[in-house]
């Protein structure tokens, strides 16, 4: 059967470029220039891949797989794109759900080869952060690149993903719970229950931020 693939892209350059590498591949396209078009194909279809632009105009992609998450409509593996590469970006598109992360331009084997992957893994996130794209600068120290065995439950997986995410996310903003809830969409309290459960301790400062 063939496998159906929503482009979701604000730029009609990269759905036109991305619809025809994918339809000589086999695979049937749709396309979607925005976050409302995208929405309503999902209420009426369920496509075997999603490839998710994160910056779009009207709502990004981050915002429309947390959508997705909430309204339980995430059954399909969401590829997300990006111009703009951070691994702050990769890991929160990864701690939503998505499935992998190709920052463009994108190359046309690397496309091939993650789709392919994506589609075979089904919706079960890859709890990876692609070495190309999103390694940890040198320059953070007591950091290395983020990678997670693969074999692991899912559970185990994402609470292995966690830990390195809010570790991360500690030694990057110094201990300061605050911006550290805020980048990562959760409540203060919430935070210091999660870093508990993780067995993350607060990095005590002069200033007293968790106080």
């Amino acid at each position: 059967m063939t496998k159906e693939i929503l482009v979701v892209d604000d730029e009609v350059g990269i759905r036109e470029l991305l619809s025809e590498i994918l339809f000589d591949e086999g695979y049937r396209i749709h396309l979607a220039e925005n976050a409302e078009q995208a929405r309503k194909f999902r209420d009426q279809h369920q496509p075997d891949l999603v490839l998710l632009d994160i910056w779009m105009p009207d709502t990004d992609g981050l915002a429309l797989l947390k959508e997705w998450v909430a309204q339980d409509k995430l059954s399909m593996p969401v590829i997300m794109m990006s111009g703009h590469g951070t691994i702050e970006t990769a890991m929160e598109a990864m701690r939503i759900g998505a499935a992998d992360f190709l920052e463009k331009p994108i190359a046309l084997q690397k496309l091939l080869g993650t789709v392919a992957k994506a589609i075979q893994r089904g919706s079960v996130p890859m709890m990876q952060v692609e070495a190309e794209t999103a390694a940890i600068p040198a320059d953070d120290e007591g950091c290395a690149q983020v990678s997670l065995q693969l074999d692991l439950p899912l559970r185990e997986a994402r609470e292995q993903f966690d830990s390195l995410y809010f570790n991360y996310q500690m030694q990057k903003e110094n201990g300061n719970i605050s911006r550290i809830a805020e980048k990562a969409g959760i409540e203060r309290t919430h935070l210091y229950r999660k870093l508990k459960q993780l067995g993350i301790k607060p990095i005590k400062k002069g200033s007293g931020d968790h106080q």
